[in-house]
């Protein structure tokens, strides 16, 4: 900073600095975060989407009754954006230079939700519920964590989040349509 708040910066530093070190690609000197622990924690996060995925899509294969077409297509279409959400993380963790772990073997214990079937459709839309509550906290906590450090992953972070806390609230919508009582409290 200059004088009287006014922003100054060494265009030339940086563009002498912009012709080294190639190899880190997106990642320049003045990355505020650690690489290896974003990465790590991205991963981890990359994990909790494909269990998202994965239990979305069984669900709404395996949900049956009479009112269950709507829910079937609600849990679809939260499998598609729980995929862009994979997608998203998983080219932010390249473009730090890492790998996207997509390697089956410990995805369940990598991941901040869990893979519980249910036994029937109020037991589906409450174990996606439970995970949407579980996805939200744990993204608020990376975004705190990301914070200034790495301000492209959180905002990445704040845009699933947006859509988790939507995926929340339409699986509590249904949980209160196919239970016939409020759960949230006016």
């Amino acid at each position: 900073m200059g004088s009287k708040g006014t922003f100054v910066t060494d265009i030339a530093a940086i563009r002498k600095r912009a012709r080294e070190k190639l190899e880190k690609g997106a990642v320049t000197d003045n990355y505020g975060g650690d690489v290896d622990t974003a990465v790590a924690l991205l991963n981890e996060a990359l994990a909790t989407e494909i269990v998202c995925i994965l239990r979305y899509k069984a669900h709404a294969v395996m949900a049956t009754g009479l009112a269950s077409e709507s829910v079937k297509e609600e849990f679809a279409q939260h499998a598609k954006e729980e995929e862009e959400h994979l997608d998203m993380i998983a080219e932010r963790i390249n473009q730090l230079g890492g790998r996207p772990n997509f390697n089956p073997e410990g995805i369940t214990s990598r991941a901040a939700s869990q893979y519980v079937e249910g036994e029937n459709l109020v037991d589906m839309i409450r174990e996606n519920l439970v995970a949407e509550r579980i996805a939200v906290e744990h993204y608020r906590d990376l975004i705190r964590f990301f914070g200034e450090k790495d301000p492209s992953t959180r905002r990445l972070l704040e845009h699933v989040l947006a859509q988790e806390e939507e995926h929340a609230n339409d699986m509590h919508d249904l949980l209160v349509a196919h239970e016939g009582r409020p759960m949230l409290k006016k």
